[in-house]
């Protein structure tokens, strides 16, 4: 039998003006919205993400990767990669990355059109679709 580490994971949905963020865990396999990070400047970005990091006790990051119909780069994809980069430099977390090409997609679709937390609910659903990978891995062993 395969046991899993519990891990409290944190989830981004990457954006120049503002970041989703949702909250899950290895034992629950659940994702819920948490937060939008709306700043421009790293500094406050950084400082937020750094609380929450503190304040949950994330073991594990996990960060849409925007990506092509075709599963190509786009101009937001090395961005991404580069807040990645510096979201394991600063805080010494595990970050991995999941294709989120179809979460704004399914987080419009459980919302109403001017819900407000529209990123925060894509990176519940990209956090969700990680957790949904792992749980079926664990159990096809």
């Amino acid at each position: 039998m395969h046991v899993m580490i519990e891990e409290v994971i944190l989830s981004f949905d990457f954006g120049i003006k503002k970041i989703g963020v949702a909250l899950g865990n290895t034992l629950t396999f659940e994702s819920r919205p948490l937060e939008i990070i709306r700043s421009e400047k790293n500094s406050v970005r950084f400082d937020r993400i750094d609380f929450l990091l503190r304040e949950w006790g994330v073991d594990h990051v996990i960060i849409g990767l925007p990506l092509n119909k075709d599963g190509s780069d786009q101009e937001m994809t090395s961005r991404c990669r580069r807040f990645a980069n510096q979201i394991k430099g600063r805080f010494n977390v595990k970050v991995d990355f999941i294709d989120e090409r179809y979460s704004s997609i399914e987080a419009q679709a459980l919302l109403s059109k001017n819900d407000i937390l529209e990123d925060a609910v894509a990176a519940a659903v990209i956090l969700k679709d990680y957790l949904i990978n792992i749980k079926n891995d664990l159990y096809s062993r």
